[in-house]
Order: C-alpha cells, then structure tokens, then sequence
C-alpha cells in the first residue's frame, strides 16, 4: 500500500478546549493509555507497510519533533508551520509527495481504521477525495410532532436519529492541492467545500471500527478508559 500513497499527519493546532491539560504539552502527545495520542497514528500507519510519513507542526513544535526524532518507528519529513494554517493549510509549504495520492490525518483522532480497505476503496472509485466518517448517534427522548401552519400534520414515536460525521481522515488526488491556497489558514473542510463548488466527486467511508475525536476532555477521559479493550493491527 506505501507504494500507492503519501501520507500527511495535522499536528500544529493548539487544543485549546483540552486546557490545562495542553498548557506546556501540545495535544499530540497528551499519553492516552502508555503512549502519547501520535504515536498511535504512527504505528498504524507503519502496521500497513508505510515507511515514511509527513508530520505537519506549529503549536510547541519542538516538543514534537524532540519526541518523534527519538524514535525510529518510521522515517518523518516535518512541515513546519510559521504561522496556523488550519487543518490542510500546510500541504501547500513543501511538494515532496511521490504519488498522486495523499492519505491526511488529524494527529488528535484515535483509530484502528481498516487503512487497506480505506485506500482501496479510494483508489477503486477514481474520485478526487474520499472522506472517511464516523456514526453519531441522538436518542431523542419524546414524540416528534411535525406541523404545516400551526396544524399537526404527523407525530412520529420517539426514535433514534443517525448523522455522519467528519472523521478528520481524508484521502485526496494530489491535483486537489491546487485548490489550496498559498500560506494561508485553510481547513479539509473549506477543501471539501471548493471541490464541490467546482464540480469534484466525493465519497464518504463509514469507519465501522473504533474512532474517537480527542477534542474535549470528555473525549480524552473516554479513549482512556476504551484504550486497553482496542485491538489495532500491530497488535
């Protein structure tokens, strides 16, 4: 799979909402379990046969690159960012993909995603992007009254209602990178946005297997507690 892909991990945003935890320790290496929250994304990555990785840094940059030059799990090309560049800003800064296709990732996202199935998928559609999402499920608790004009016009039971949400691990052609612009703050989903606008195919893959967002101290507290129960493909 390396030969087909390149692959970028966004580490350069501040996580803020997960002070204090992120005050002197930039949220990529915040430890879920005995690791920090990166390194699992590395190993995954390196579990399907990926042999080097781009890592883009900003926020505490240092502190990143010290922990990741010490460890020889994988070869990392890092992008520094002078100033944030949002979530896929930085892919503008250097041109050294090999393919013509690049795997992004969020550092902060805890997965044990199928990538093969992932990268296949992509490749097998020929779309521009393919995004991956993960299933958010709101119990709504009472009847749904529907009206027209102050009228009832259905009541629907109490059910369940099921949103797909952006998972932060994209794949795109390496031709979406015009789309970005040159130094400026600029996220996947404003990408995504200007794809469509210009037409681009899109698909979505539903990750069926474990993925949490480590956004907000709910969420960090939570992959704490589900970390010694997840089996990923190293394993």
């Amino acid at each position: 799979m390396h030969t087909k892909i390149d692959v970028v991990i966004m580490a350069g945003g501040k996580g803020s909402r997960l002070m204090p935890l992120t005050e002197h320790i930039p949220k990529p290496l915040l430890k879920i379990g005995n690791k920090p929250i990166i390194e699992y994304n590395i190993d995954l990555l390196k579990s399907y046969g990926i042999p080097s990785i781009n890592v883009s840094v900003h926020h505490f940059s240092e502190q990143i690159i010290s922990y990741l030059k010490a460890s020889d799990k994988i070869k990392i090309n890092f992008i520094t960012e002078d100033k944030p560049l949002g979530t896929i800003g930085a892919l503008k800064i250097k041109d050294t993909y090999k393919t013509d296709n690049i795997l992004v990732l969020n550092a902060d996202v805890l997965t044990n995603i199928d990538l093969k199935q992932f990268v296949d998928e992509f490749l097998a559609n020929k779309v521009e992007a393919l995004v991956a999402t993960a299933p958010y499920v709101i119990a709504l608790p009472h009847d749904i009254i529907e009206t027209k004009n102050g009228q009832i016009t259905t009541l629907k039971p109490k059910h369940q209602v099921t949103y797909n949400l952006n998972a932060g691990i994209y794949l795109f052609k390496k031709s979406c990178l015009e789309y970005i612009p040159e130094n400026t703050f600029f996220n996947a989903t404003d990408l995504i946005n200007t794809l469509l606008s210009y037409g681009k195919t899109i698909k979505t893959f539903p990750i069926t297997q474990y993925w949490i967002d480590i956004g907000q101290h709910h969420d960090f507290k939570k992959a704490n507690e589900d970390i010694n129960d997840l089996k990923f493909p190293s394993q």
